[in-house]
């Protein structure tokens, strides 16, 4: 059993996800089809696993081959993990079943919130940072990883907003629910990116006040770009267009300082042809391998 507890320490990426240090893709319904046919040279498969809480059907007949070809990382979207109230122990239980139904090599969550009492919001909603928070989300992870009987993932969130009653900076929160839980974190490069140009600081600075020791899995997605109420640059994380070369940049800066690691192009909305995803999968592990070289 996963036991979890106030003084854990950060696991070595190798303990928290078996997914290889190469470029993986968002398995897609689109794509099943391609991807059992042409049995593409790619790293591992990702799927939000809320949409494969159901007990059959074509979605899970079509995951199984994937599986038995590819590794696979199962990504959240739906537990709340910063909620104030309790975690819905019955979709946590349903996430338990997926689980050990496919075995897959990571899972994965979002430091966000999205629901409130019996109401579901379809968001990722942004946490103050202060102690009540921090000893909340330490719990709700404590009983995600016991439950799951594994360590998970914390992927770090992309913020348009600062709350005043926040007393603890966000790197140093993650660094700290990490220490107190023993989870690893799920670095999504285009998030750090997004936050910082919205609240205008350094991504390279905030990237190195992360623990990157604890880094799991990497992401990287594209953005779409507003201006705010006073004309300021607004980055909106949509994971509906190519990756901003300032976010392969970044990226690259964060191989320098983890090594090669398990790496995901998401594409959420306005998904492409499989071969374009393909091409900016090549285009990581062309990266993956120079920072191998370097290590």
């Amino acid at each position: 059993m996963f036991t979890a507890n106030n003084h854990a320490r950060p696991r070595t990426q190798a303990a928290l996800t078996g997914l290889p240090p190469r470029a993986g893709l968002g398995l897609k319904t689109g794509h099943f089809r391609e991807v059992l046919g042409t049995q593409p040279d790619i790293g591992f498969f990702e799927v939000h696993a809320e949409n494969y809480m159901v007990a059959g059907g074509p979605f899970h007949h079509f995951l199984g081959l994937v599986r038995e070809q590819y590794p696979l990382s199962l990504h959240g979207v739906g537990l709340s993990i910063g909620a104030e109230g309790p975690l819905d122990v019955q979709h946590l239980q349903r996430l338990a079943e997926l689980i050990d139904r496919y075995q897959p090599h990571s899972f994965s969550e979002h430091l966000a919130w999205s629901s409130h009492g019996p109401v579901f919001l379809n968001d990722l909603l942004p946490l103050a940072y202060d102690t009540p928070t921090l000893n909340r989300v330490c719990d709700h992870i404590d009983q995600v990883q016991n439950t799951l009987k594994r360590p998970m993932l914390l992927e770090n969130p992309a913020t348009y907003l600062a709350f005043q009653r926040s007393t603890i900076d966000e790197a140093q929160f993650i660094s700290e629910v990490i220490r107190r839980t023993g989870c690893g974190l799920l670095l999504d490069v285009n998030n750090v990116y997004v936050s910082c140009i919205n609240h205008q600081r350094d991504p390279l600075a905030y990237l190195d006040l992360l623990p990157l020791h604890a880094v799991g899995e990497i992401h990287l997605a594209g953005f779409a770009e507003d201006s705010d109420s006073l004309g300021d640059r607004l980055l909106i994380d949509d994971h509906g267009a190519p990756i901003d070369q300032a976010v392969w940049a970044l990226y690259q800066q964060a191989l320098q300082r983890t090594g090669p690691m398990a790496t995901l192009i998401e594409r959420d909305n306005q998904v492409p042809a499989f071969n374009v995803l393909l091409a900016e999968a090549r285009q990581a592990d062309e990266l993956l391998l120079c920072a191998g070289g370097q290590s």
